[in-house]
């Protein structure tokens, strides 16, 4: 083996570690950038998780309020937090349908408010799921 071949063998043999270190270094850095990325998912879940538990509070205080439209609002808050978080949809009829029974008022030959409307309208198809939802 001449001195020639030798100095060409030793640099392949590390230009072949140096490029299992770059591979290896690499690895590492995607590794930590998806534990970051999954880290800042999560936080962005539970910042919206919050947001909503803040919007479903104050939703549920708007129910008894005075003003038609700011029940109406409420009750379309609710009804859009069900629908986006589903594993606070069964909460949320309840809450609606607990409200109809603790608010129940004999309207007679009138019909009742809007809001109250929605709530029976929304109630009604989280019982019969089946049916068509009357309002599309």
């Amino acid at each position: 083996m001449t001195v020639l071949e030798f100095s060409e063998l030793v640099r392949n043999a590390a230009l072949a570690v140096v490029a299992l270190v770059g591979t290896y270094l690499a690895w590492k850095r995607v590794f930590a950038a998806n534990r970051q990325a999954e880290a800042s998912t999560r936080q962005a879940e539970l910042a919206r998780r919050d947001f909503v538990a803040e919007l479903f509070n104050r939703a549920v205080g708007q129910l008894a309020h005075e003003r038609l439209e700011v029940r109406l609002g409420a009750v379309y808050i609710l009804q859009q937090i069900a629908e986006d978080f589903p594993d606070l949809s069964k909460p949320v009829h309840r809450l609606l349908a607990a409200h109809l029974r603790e608010n129940a008022i004999e309207y007679g030959d009138s019909e009742p408010p809007l809001d109250i409307k929605e709530i029976m309208e929304f109630v009604e198809i989280w019982l019969h799921p089946s049916e068509q939802d009357p309002r599309t």
